[in-house]
């Protein structure tokens, strides 16, 4: 990327700009909401993964969320004992305010320490392309994790979160509507080993993608 916004600073204030014009234009007209399926139905029919229990977030993480709906639960491979993690944030309008917060900065003040993040791609049967995620290692102590996330509206895939903002004034001057949720996967990774981990948590995305996108699509 060259010229201007090859810079950070240039890109957050194309952001900011763009984001006053669709809240400008938004609050002019009645924002159309879409219906919304409670998240806690949202079943996984796979042979490999299976559900264990659903994780209660406490009344300080949901008051620092403010999402309008979430998912919080435990899946286990049958074949290897492997545990994951998927969170579902759900957000029906971002126009009072409530966006998702990104793992990037919530995990740091639960004490997680990042030692590494990038985007890797995901391939997923049934899609045309590969999927692109942000992967994150965080670690605390003797404890590393795998983390992967993205946005997702309206069946679209976002891993940067300068994108979504774009696309979300994007939408809401085409769509009228700015609903959008935030995906996460979590799978705990031994000192040194960050390949086996990575690679279940991709397995675990593939199994769920397709039917929690069908779920999701309003």
């Amino acid at each position: 990327m060259t010229g201007f916004l090859a810079s950070k600073t240039s890109r957050i204030l194309s952001v900011v700009l763009l984001a006053q014009a669709g809240v400008f234009y938004g609050f002019s007209r009645q924002e159309n909401v879409p219906l919304h399926k409670p998240l806690q139905q949202f079943s996984l029919n796979s042979a490999t993964w299976l559900p264990q229990e659903d994780m209660p977030l406490d009344k300080e993480t949901l008051e620092v969320l403010k999402a309008d709906d979430i998912l919080s639960r435990v899946y286990k491979n049958v074949n290897d004992g492997t545990v994951a993690t998927m969170f579902v944030a759900y957000f029906q309008t971002q126009r009072t305010g409530k966006t998702p917060h990104s793992p990037k900065n919530c995990l740091p003040g639960s004490g997680w320490v990042s030692t590494e993040s990038g985007f890797i791609e995901i391939p997923i049967a049934g899609e045309s392309n590969p999927i692109s995620v942000n992967r994150y290692i965080v670690s605390r102590g003797d404890n590393q994790s795998i983390v992967l996330y993205w946005y997702q509206s309206h069946n679209r895939v976002v891993a940067s979160e300068y994108s979504a903002k774009i696309f979300t004034v994007a939408d809401a001057i085409r769509y009228n509507r700015s609903d959008t949720s935030l995906v996460r996967v979590v799978i705990g990774a031994g000192r040194g080993d960050t390949k086996g981990p990575t690679d279940a948590a991709i397995s675990f995305v593939q199994s769920f993608f397709e039917p929690l996108k069908a779920y999701l699509a309003t």
